[in-house]
Formats: structure tokens, C-alpha cells, sequence
């Protein structure tokens, strides 16, 4: 690992942009972070959050509960065997939210050159911040002294020339520390990694690489391109050479509009009563169109995603006329695309609501005026549950079903610490997703 500061000065000249001005910064097991934030008497304990059931997977653990093995991703009930005495908690994804919220203020207090791509992880260029703050490192310092008095945990912070060693640097900081990679000792950084470690180098791709004897990022950037392509084919090959030698001409992209917003739910047992799932994707789809008007947006394209108990998964889409983002058009849709699937007497596993193809709600000012009643009363609630709460204005159809706080967790049910609790690795339940790297 080389973890190196540089003056900012090359042959007595005062550089104009430090070669390292690229930070990566990545809050440290966030959604534990922010429970233990919200319980101070988890501090110290093996924490996993998820949701409830057997089914689901980590979302985060503590790094105490990593000590037995659990990891984001994992099956709960592999978790609970490896960990049976760590507390599960169901995930509150309003509470996320708002220490993201924290987070960003403090990385915008630095540059405006912030660019997130996780609730809990951001790029930085801090390549015009030197006169006010200091050398990358130094801000990269100061940043994680700020998130620590702003949030109450810690963050590890990546320095580097760019974003992919940026991210690099802050997996080697986990947890609770700062690498810097000099932009002239890059390979040294580079060379002794994994080859798996390089973006876009999945499974596959890995033990492709694997039969040709290449290991390490230094083998492969010591085997010809020719070898490689006829076993990767043009672009992966191009693509992962370069990242073999620290090439990234990725700049920080200061905002980027979501791609979609969707909502999924894992239940604790198959579901195959037809008006209990309609009654489901009803309850999706006004999650997904009250997130919609929460971001500003509105959709052209609904996705309908069910999982079967054999673990097939169907997805359905169909494009509106116009943009919506009212949950009662979102559900029509929905539950078209549901009932023209093939076949009957499903066991339904999982649901999810997606909306995509979105714009601006402002382009829309027509799709308002047609929405007639249903959005007014969607707008209506929406005022409701910011001041009463979340669940407390809602379709009949929907009266006596609780409100779930997230897949397969009903909102305000008590945690029994016996049973854990299942979220994806960091974006089951709620997605609003900006096509961004990630991490759990």
C-alpha cells in the first residue's frame, strides 16, 4: 500500500491543480452507523439491520458483527447462525436519508464538485480548494474530523489522481482511515491487488482471467492485449488494461438525474391469493409515486418485477402516454401487467414497482391537468403523512394491511432480536438509482 503527501509544489512552482485531486469518501457500515446514532445502547454490539423474516439478505452489519463473518449480501439465516447473539434491526430509511443529507452538506462545504453515488459514498474534485483548505490529503483530513461532529461515526476517505483509485484507496482505509495513492507510484499501488478488484471484472470475467494464470492486476498488465482478446473480447480487454495501469478519464460529475425510482418487497411467506398481491402492488405503487413527487420527477415507463418461490423472476413494462407521477396511474398499469401474465396458481415471493423514463416534474404541467382528481388526492396525502406521519391517510382497499418501513417490515411492529431482519445489500427496499457505483 503506498500512502504517500505530496507538497503541492513540482520544481519549486506551485502547481495549479494538485496530481491527487480526486476523493472518494464512504461512510463506515452506514445503516449500523445510524442505528447505533438512533440507540446509543447498540454501541459496542454486533448490529445487522435487514428486514424481518428468514428470507432477505444483510443490508449492513457493524464491524462487530463482521468479526463473526457477516458481511452485506449474506442470507439472514446465515447471518443469524454465524452471529446468533447480534441484535437485527429492521432498516428506516427516512433516518438514512436524513444523515445522507448531513453527509452532502458537509462534502458541499468543500467544493461544489460532489457527486454521490450511494446514500452513504461520493467522488469530490478538490482541485480548486487548495487556497482555502488545504492539500487533498488535508481535506481529505478535515472531512472525516466534520462527518464524525455532523454524524457521530466515522467515514474512510480514497485520495488519488482519479475516481477508480479514489475508490480504491478508501476500500484500503476501511475502517475509519485515509489513503492516499501518489500519482508516480500508482502501479506499486496497483500491482500486488487482485484482478477482481478492477471494476467490471465480475466472476466470469475473473475466472476467465484465472485459467490464463493472470492473479493479480500486475499479471494481467503484464500479458499482451492479444492474449487477452479472444478471451474477453475488444472492449473488456481495452477496458481493464487501462484500469491495470491506473487510467480513468472519468471526471466528478456534480449531479446526475435518478434513472428510476422503484419499490420491492420480500415477503415472509409466498404469497398466491390474486387480491392479496394486487393489494401489494397497490401499496408499491403509492410508495413509488409518493417518491416521485418527492424527488420532482415523473414517470413514462412502469416495470412490474415478480419473483417467484421457485425464484423465477418475470418482469413486465409498458410505456404511458404521459408522464405520471401518481401512485393510482402507476398501480393501473401495474396491475394490468400483472394479471396478463401467464398461467395461474402463483406463489409469489417478491414484488417490485418500478418507474423509469423520468423527467422533470415541471415537463409535465399537462399530465397534472389530466390527472384530475387522483392526483389532487395523492398531493392531499402527501401533506397528511409530512405532518401525521407515514400510513396515516391511505386507500381502503389497503385499511388493516401495515404500512412496511421496508421489505418484509412492518413499520412500528417491534423488533424481535430472535428474528432476523432482510434488506438487499444496500438497496432492496427503496431505490432511487443514478446508475452510480455503489458499496454496501
Amino acid at each position: 500500500m503506498v500512502i504517500t503527501t505530496r507538497t503541492g509544489q513540482d520544481h519549486g512552482v506551485v502547481a495549479s491543480r494538485h496530481p491527487e485531486s480526486i476523493l472518494h469518501v464512504d461512510l463506515d457500515a452506514f445503516y449500523a452507523s445510524v442505528e447505533v446514532q438512533k440507540d446509543p445502547s447498540l454501541a459496542g454490539k454486533a448490529v445487522v439491520v435487514g428486514g424481518t423474516g428468514n428470507r432477505g439478505v444483510v443490508a449492513s452489519a457493524s464491524y462487530e458483527a463482521r468479526r463473526f463473518g457477516v458481511t452485506s449480501a449474506m442470507p439472514v439465516v446465515r447471518a443469524r447462525r454465524l452471529a446468533p447473539d447480534a441484535v437485527f434491526v429492521a432498516p428506516d430509511f427516512d433516518a438514512y436519508r436524513t444523515y445522507s443529507n448531513r453527509f452532502r452538506e458537509v462534502l458541499l462545504s468543500y467544493t461544489p464538485l460532489v457527486e454521490p453515488i450511494a446514500l452513504d459514498e461520493a467522488f469530490l474534485d478538490v482541485g480548486g480548494a487548495g487556497r482555502l483548505f488545504g492539500d487533498p490529503e488535508a481535506i481529505g483530513r478535515r472531512i472525516r474530523r466534520d462527518v464524525s461532529t455532523a454524524l457521530g461515526f466515522s467515514c474512510s476517505v480514497g485520495v488519488a489522481p482519479n475516481k477508480f483509485l479514489a475508490k480504491l484507496a478508501s476500500e484500503h482505509a476501511k475502517p475509519d482511515g485515509l489513503v492516499v495513492v501518489d500519482h508516480r507510484r500508482v502501479r506499486e499501488f496497483l500491482d500486488p491487488l487482485p484482478v477482481g478488484a478492477l471494476w467490471g471484472a465480475g466472476e466470469k470475467t475473473v475466472d476467465s482471467l484465472h485459467r490464463l494464470g493472470i492473479r493479480t492486476v500486475g499479471d494481467l498488465g503484464a500479458v499482451p492485449a492479444a492474449v487477452l482478446r479472444p478471451v474477453l473480447g475488444e472492449a473488456q480487454t481495452a477496458h481493464l488494461t487501462n484500469l491495470a495501469i491506473g487510467a480513468d478519464d472519468r471526471g466528478v460529475v456534480p449531479y446526475e438525474a435518478p434513472k428510476s425510482v422503484s419499490h420491492e418487497e420480500t415477503f415472509g411467506h409466498d404469497i398466491d391469493d390474486d387480491v392479496a398481491i394486487l393489494r401489494e402492488i397497490l401499496s408499491l405503487s403509492r410508495r413509488v409515486g409518493a417518491r416521485l413527487r418527492e424527488e420532482g420527477y415523473a414517470a413514462r415507463t412502469v416495470v412490474l418485477k415478480v419473483r417467484l418461490a421457485n425464484f423465477t423472476t418475470l418482469t413486465r413494462s409498458r410505456t404511458l402516454s404521459s408522464p405520471t407521477d401518481v401512485g393510482t396511474d402507476l398501480n393501473q398499469v401495474a396491475g394490468d401487467l400483472y394479471r396478463a401474465l401467464p398461467g395461474t396458481g402463483r406463489r409469489v415471493r417478491l414484488l417490485g414497482v418500478q418507474a423509469t423514463g423520468l423527467q422533470p416534474a415541471g415537463a409535465h404541467q399537462l399530465a397534472l391537468l389530466t390527472a384530475g382528481r387522483w392526483g389532487d388526492l395523492e398531493r392531499a396525502v402527501d401533506r397528511i403523512e409530512r405532518r401525521f406521519g407515514p400510513g396515516t391517510a391511505v386507500p381502503a382497499t389497503l385499511v388493516g394491511r401495515e404500512e412496511r418501513a421496508g421489505p418484509g417490515n412492518p413499520r412500528g411492529r417491534p423488533v424481535d432480536p430472535t428474528r432476523p431482519d432482510e434488506r438487499d445489500a444496500r438497496r432492496t427496499g427503496e431505490a432511487l438509482e443514478s446508475g452510480g457505483q455503489g458499496s454496501a
